[in-house]
């Protein structure tokens, strides 16, 4: 069990380290976004003198090496920062109260889980399945069927997925909403229906990878000895494949979930928008157009951390369900 721990302890390592390189990374991206906020919030009729002074009180002038030192000491003690769009709202309003970029991140961060879990709930079973029966079936017209179907839709651009959706669900048959108001006190029956029609364009966009993995890791598995051993002994097929082929065939598996669970998380941003969610994916979106620095900054360091550990898990359940990566010796 040592060796286990000393492999988790490695990973979970290698994760700080990559989640330190990419957030450099996004700091150097997001400190290249073209425009200034300063001149954004004073207009065309800003002076320089103005500018500057701008750029003083929200430490931009400073040289990019201690801002970013600054920004992850701030971050590591949970503190991002304040809205700069807020900032400017708040100075046009005449004061008041700021509500850091924690407080604002925190109910869309929410939402786009509900909506990656609503998703999760139905396109993993549904890919799962649908993997079995093709491996079960396999170059039969079901298999061909499936197979041209999920690469059709994961060839398909999400935004494209998402109007064909409306059209034929909330415009031609007006079974579901066309746009996912959420709001909070919202019933969870109601939410669910707002929330489904992202669900299913998620799910479409998802499915194809899940589906193709388990397919092709159960079908790796059925000229297995141990596999012919049980058709020998007159185990029924689909017995065959659930029992003996999808328990050994669960590492690649839980991989392909797990990186697909990520995308849900981190890839969202196009459908939030489509279907006006929301979700952190929208508000990344508003604060790239209001050069929003801080909120810009923290949605791009909580999508790159998602995506980290739920690689991180992927690759450690694998570990755990797979006796040859526990002993690599």
């Amino acid at each position: 069990m040592s060796a286990v721990l000393k492999i988790i302890a490695q990973r979970l390592a290698l994760g700080v380290l990559t989640l330190i390189v990419v957030s450099m990374v996004i700091f150097a991206a997001v400190s290249m976004l073209p425009g200034d906020f300063a001149q954004a919030i004073l207009g065309q009729g800003a002076t320089p003198e103005a500018v500057a002074a701008i750029r003083r009180d929200l430490g931009l002038d400073q040289p990019a090496l201690p801002r970013y030192f600054s920004w992850l000491a701030d971050t590591l003690r949970g503190d991002l920062g304040i809205s700069y769009a807020q900032m400017n709202f708040q100075s046009n309003m005449g004061g008041g109260e700021l509500r850091t970029v924690a407080s604002q991140i925190a109910p869309r961060f929410a939402n786009t889980m509900f909506l990656a879990g609503v998703t999760a709930c139905i396109a993993v079973p549904f890919a799962v399945g649908l993997g079995i029966l093709a491996a079960l079936f396999r170059n039969s017209a079901f298999d061909k069927t499936a197979n041209v179907s999920t690469l059709t839709s994961i060839s398909s651009p999400e935004f494209f997925l998402a109007y064909v959706l409306i059209l034929f669900l909330a415009v031609l048959n007006p079974v579901l909403p066309s746009l996912s108001n959420i709001y909070e006190g919202m019933s969870l029956p109601e939410r669910l229906e707002k929330t489904l029609l992202p669900a299913l364009t998620l799910t479409l966009v998802v499915t194809a990878h899940m589906m193709r993995m388990t397919r092709a890791a159960i079908i790796n598995l059925l000229a297995s000895p141990y596999i012919e051993m049980a058709r020998l002994k007159g185990v029924r097929p689909m017995r065959v494949i659930v029992r003996h082929a999808l328990p050994n065939a669960l590492a690649p598996i839980i991989n392909v979930v797990a990186l697909n669970l990520a995308y849900l998380i981190t890839g969202v941003v196009v459908v939030e928008v489509v279907f006006v969610y929301p979700g952190i994916g929208q508000l990344f979106v508003d604060a790239v157009k209001n050069r929003d620095i801080p909120v810009v900054q923290a949605c791009c360091l909580i999508f790159a951390g998602a995506y980290i550990l739920l690689n991180l898990t992927a690759d450690i359940m694998s570990i755990l369900s797979n006796p040859r990566l526990r002993h690599p010796k």
